[in-house]
Parts: structure tokens; sequence; C-alpha cells
């Protein structure tokens, strides 16, 4: 071997190292953000930061993940968020077959629920309750809260800070949707709605189908965003919240887009 070829080798294989060891602290920095995130998605960001020319491939992008066993699990702890068995009002589902084609012209809303330690010494703990509202075009979080319990309070925090972001008038020509949760059937937030001029809908059974795109956001915070975190407070959570929501509308490559 010529000593050229042998000082290319050599220089190849250190750049091949550094790229390497350069993906890994970028999926970790990415992932202090937003812990459950996806390799299509860190690919995406990595792509988008560094261009081509910097970039290791699609393969090998994903076989460094696998060799430094970054790969992510999904954690499955359920409680009950809707309850349909209430006497108030329900109304027509409106966007069955309506395809947005703007901002602000279909809102989604969901309720989901965050775990956080009462006593992580005795295996004790509690859940709080996350109020979202996603415009179904942009798939921007509009509006959020995290409540101590199902009061329908709550969701109506999340729907006042997404109707303050609105032009004057917009709410007229607005459509809301959601499932048939008392929280969102209740007078209180139903008159809400008509009070700004916006229309109500809602799903016509309990199939997650039906406000996919909400499901969806909810699966996103919880399982990517917020994904193995502990929290021992409400108040951690409003905080870890507010900065997975800045992640997700700001930074966060969205593959429906």
């Amino acid at each position: 071997m010529s000593r050229q070829a042998y000082y290319k080798h050599d220089d190849g294989l250190l750049e091949t190292l550094a790229r390497e060891s350069f993906v890994v602290e970028f999926i970790k920095e990415i992932r202090r953000k937003a812990p459950g995130i996806g390799g299509n998605k860190l690919w995406m960001m990595y792509r988008r930061r560094f261009g081509d020319k910097h970039s290791v491939g699609y393969n090998r992008f994903y076989d460094i993940i696998e060799r430094h066993s970054l790969k992510v699990r999904q954690r499955k702890r359920r409680t009950r968020t809707t309850d349909s068995t209430h006497a108030f009002p329900l109304y027509p589902n409106l966007v069955k077959d309506l395809m947005p084609q703007r901002p602000n012209q279909v809102w989604v809303s969901d309720i989901t629920y965050l775990p956080f330690w009462t006593d992580r010494d005795k295996n004790g703990y509690s859940f709080c309750y996350l109020s979202l509202i996603t415009d179904y075009y942009t798939k921007e979080i509009v509006g959020w809260s995290v409540g101590d319990t199902l009061e329908a309070k709550f969701p109506k925090e999340a729907l006042r800070m997404a109707l303050s972001r609105l032009p004057a008038g917009v709410s007229n020509n607005l459509i809301h949707h959601s499932d048939r949760g008392v929280q969102y059937a209740c007078y209180n937030y139903t008159g809400l709605l008509k009070s700004e001029g916006v229309t109500i809908s809602m799903t016509e059974c309990g199939n997650p189908k039906d406000n996919a795109v909400a499901e969806r956001v909810n699966n996103t915070i919880k399982n990517e965003l917020l994904k193995d975190m502990d929290f021992f407070s409400i108040k951690e959570v409003r905080e870890a919240v507010k900065g997975a929501v800045t992640f997700y509308n700001n930074e966060r490559p969205h593959m429906s887009l």
C-alpha cells in the first residue's frame, strides 16, 4: 500500500467515526426536547439542519440508531377521560367528509391524561389532565390547559387561549370538533362557543377515527415529546407541556404537511 493510500484510508476512517459520533450527539440533543421522537422525524430534522453535503445517508443514520440502542419503546398506562353518559344536547359531525382548505377553519379538541408521582418510594402516583385544541389544517396546537380534575373549566381555559389568538371576525367561519364527552357538551363550554359564533361539531360514536387528528396529537405529546419523563407536581407538568407545545409547533417535522 502506498503512503498516500494509507493516510487517505486513515483520514476516511476518522471522518466516518466523527460523523457517527456527531449523529449520536444530534439525536441526544433532540431527544432531550422530545424523548420519544422517532427515527424518521430525526432524520428529517438532521437533514434540514445540515443539508446533503455534511449528512450521513438514510440507511446509515438508521444503522447508527440501532447500533447505539437509540430506538424508542412505547409505554402504555391508561385512564378514562371521556364520559358520554350525560343529558346535554349533542351535535352532528360536520367534519366527517370535510377537507380543510385554510387555517382556523376547523379546530379539533380532546383530553388526555398525564401521570405524576405523589410518593415514588411507595410507587404512588396520580393523574392530571391535558386539554388540547389543534388547528386541523396547520396541525398547530392553538390552545392547551393542564388541570387536576376533568372539570370543564380546564378545556374552557384551552378554548379561551385559542380564541385569544384569532383575528376579529374569524370565529364566525370556524368549526369546533370534539368527542361527546360531558366537558365539551355542557352548557358552560358550548355557551362560550356560541357566544363567539363558532359552529359546534361532535363525533358520532366512540370511534377514535372520528377525531383522528386530535387523538394523534395526544399520542405525540404523551408518547413522543414527554416520553419517560418523571413529574412530581402539576406545576412541573405544565412547564413540560409548555416546552413540548413550543417544540411541536415550531421545530418538529409534520409528515402530513
